[in-house]
């Protein structure tokens, strides 16, 4: 353009091109990448490749049919339902639609020629196949079988076919396994395929694949898949457990004379003494929080084997040294506990405790805010309101978190960055009644240091536990009155419908009702989730003044409730219920010197048994009460992606590998990270941006 002529103003920046529908639903599944749709594998195959003459199919059979529509009808008894007769020149069979639509109507015309696959049973009147797919017949057949993905609503099989066979063509599938940590594989996965020839053969298999090694994923194409997944997770776990340890903390040693020191004042001042595992794990911790790396450790031990007084000891030690501890827990009702016994343990030794929840008055927030902001509180014990932007510590150097997994990894950075100190890390010590199987350890928490308390302290009555049908609740009731006139108290728990706290409040409502009714001179109290904090506490003050003789409440006593006088707890709809969640309600019983029980209340609905699933879970709890057992069989039930909870969040779980069964794989994966990193540093990075993107960054958490 000359130069003498006026040039136009630039225009706005052109605004990003909209997403389309299909692209929101596929973000949706997490699928942003070619990589990310290439990762996506089936879960199932159908087996369109042959068609299937009705004589020769048996009830039960999965089939592909061909076959000639000879009537078509809308009936409305029992219920609206499109009714539809096709014939193959074999046999005949009747195709039903419960929930259909008039396109439905167009294809299956009478006289149209069919292609029809589904489950084929026997009728009243005729065979039947109920919903099955369908098209019009013509073409060839596939030379290979389906596969069925993972989706969403609105997103269907046909595009997200389309789409991945796209991606695999668009997506850098080159190697990024080091020839040196392929030829460590176990000897039975060595002949793993290549990672593009395994994702080709996976999504679009020939029909000579062996479909059950398709399906139980032994298959070498699988095993590829699983040994990749495994070695990234171990990568980025080693990978943020060597970012730390270049990062500084304060080495918290005593100020003055450790015979003089806070940490011993507080032990002589115990009105008990430590067990073993207590004073191992201290030992622990101890030696982490005087060095200057950051400590990033998990303390675990089952219910009842005092964690606290661990936690107490080291915030003892950073105080010691001048600096601040905060603890924060899930709860109100739990913060309290902590609250209650860190103040009896400390304040009488000089210490200065700030109190931080959601739900103070504006005045008694002002006066914590201002005593954590001067330094004049040493320890700060709150809920999540410790985490909030308008508190700011003087020189936070001790982060405890109790019961780790119920907060998200965005939570425990907002605890970790209040530290203000020279750039410097907080030292962090999470703690969990939910003790983690060595499998998860290895995988999960590799980045984490593990201390273990596996004893319980002296005193401590085993808890017999009953699993009763809803049908004997009368016997139940009976029970409780005896525990009553023994002067004990009674726990009655109900369970929290996620989908209704309507419901849920309900259903405690009435059960204390009911109870009150039965048991006639006997107070009983009612605790839920919708209730003020201040009315909870109301509650809880009482049951624990032994002001109430009975106790019905949703799950909010789960953790932090200490009575040694409830010496029974009757669990109703136990069988609604997590494993882990029925093993921590059960430990709110025999804290004291009484023989206690707990009642596994269940019902079996409208069917004549219990499922499968919810019949292991009781059969756990009434088979053993060792908290590592009943955690290593809640694994074996539910999977890793549940018992975490949220220390994953933003971080993908395992997909494809088994924490139960790839043990192997799992252990090569150990061994490979730190050769792949040290080794080959460019390919370790390649082979965590492919499986994780941009998520490693929460392992630091």
């Amino acid at each position: 353009m000359p130069a003498d002529l006026p040039q136009a103003p630039p225009g706005p920046k052109p605004k990003p091109a909209e997403k389309s529908q299909a692209q929101k639903l596929l973000d949706k599944l997490g699928l942003s990448r070619p990589i990310d749709l290439a990762l996506h594998l089936p879960l199932r195959y159908e087996d369109e490749t042959r068609i299937t003459r009705l004589a020769d199919a048996r009830d039960g059979d999965v089939v592909q049919i061909e076959a000639e529509v000879t009537h078509c009808e809308v009936t409305f008894k029992p219920r609206r339902q499109l009714r539809v007769k096709v014939e193959d020149g074999s046999d005949s069979c009747v195709l039903r639609f419960l929930n259909f639509y008039p396109a439905h109507q167009k294809t299956l015309a009478v006289g149209a020629r069919v292609r029809v696959r589904g489950e084929l049973r026997g009728g009243f009147i005729a065979r039947e196949m109920v919903h099955p797919s369908f098209k019009l017949a013509g073409g060839e057949l596939p030379a290979g079988l389906t596969p069925v993905y993972p989706t969403v609503a609105g997103l269907p099989q046909t595009y997200l076919r389309r789409a991945v066979q796209s991606s695999l063509a668009r997506a850098d599938l080159t190697e990024t396994l080091a020839p040196a940590v392929l030829t460590t594989l176990p000897s039975g996965q060595r002949a793993l395929l290549g990672l593009q020839e395994a994702l080709q053969l996976l999504h679009c298999p020939t029909p000579d694949v062996a479909l059950a090694a398709l399906e139980d994923r032994s298959h070498p194409g699988w095993q590829r898949l699983k040994a990749e997944e495994l070695l990234a997770q171990q990568l980025s776990q080693l990978e943020a457990r060597r970012i730390r340890a270049a990062m500084r903390a304060p080495a918290l040693h005593a100020a003055g004379p450790s015979g003089h020191s806070l940490h011993a004042q507080l032990r002589q001042a115990l009105p008990f003494a430590l067990t073993a595992a207590q004073e191992r794990v201290s030992h622990e911790i101890d030696a982490d929080l005087q060095k200057s790396l950051p400590m990033h450790r998990l303390l675990q031990g089952d219910v009842g084997s005092g964690k606290t007084v661990v936690a107490a000891l080291a915030a003892a030690r950073c105080m010691d040294a001048g600096w601040q501890c905060a603890l924060m827990a899930p709860t109100e009702i739990l913060a309290e506990q902590h609250f209650r016994k860190l103040i009896g343990w400390l304040e009488p030794l000089g210490i200065q405790t700030a109190w931080l929840t959601g739900s103070q008055k504006a005045k008694e927030r002002r006066e914590a805010l201002a005593l954590i902001e001067s330094g004049a509180a040493a320890l700060v014990v709150g809920t999540h309101a410790v985490i909030q932007d308008k508190v700011r510590f003087k020189n936070l150097a001790l982060a405890i978190i109790d019961e780790q997994h119920r907060f998200g990894v965005a939570q425990r950075l907002a605890l970790r960055s209040k530290m203000t100190a020279g750039g410097q890390e907080p030292h962090l010590l999470m703690m969990t009644a939910t003790p983690i199987p060595r499998t998860l350890a290895m995988s999960y928490y590799a980045d984490l240091d593990v201390s273990t308390i596996d004893e319980l302290p002296p005193g401590r009555t085993p808890v017999v536990t009953k699993v009763i049908s809803e049908s004997r609740r009368d016997e139940v009731i009976e029970r409780i009155r005896s525990q009553l006139a023994e002067g004990r108290q009674v726990y009655w728990v109900c369970p929290l419908i996620e989908e209704s706290e309507a419901v849920d409040l309900t259903n405690a409502t009435e059960t204390h009702e009911a109870l009150t009714a039965a048991l006639p001179g006997t107070v009983v109290g009612l605790l839920h989730s919708r209730m003020p904090p201040a009315d909870k506490k109301s509650v809880m003050a009482q049951f624990n003044a032994g002001a109430l003789g009975v106790l019905v409440s949703t799950t909010v006593i789960e953790v932090g409730v200490d009575v040694p006088n409830a010496s029974l707890m009757v669990i109703e709809h136990a069988e609604r219920f997590g494993l882990s969640q029925l093993h921590q309600l059960r430990g709110r019983v025999g804290r004291g010197a009484a023989a206690s029980a707990c009642v596994l209340l269940y019902s079996t609905g409208d069917g004549p048994r219990l499922g499968e699933t919810a019949r292991a879970r009781l059969k756990a709890m009434a088979e053993t009460q060792d908290g590592f057992e009943i955690a290593r069989r809640d694994l074996d039930i539910r999977g890793p992606g549940e018992f975490l909870g949220a220390r994953q969040s933003g971080a993908p779980l395992l997909r494809f590998a088994d924490l139960a069964t790839d043990v192997e794989l799992l252990a090569w994966a150990r061994e490979s990270a730190p050769l792949m990193l040290d080794r080959h540093n460019a390919l370790a990075q390649r082979h965590i941006l492919r499986w994780l993107g941009g998520k490693a960054d929460y392992l630091k958490a």
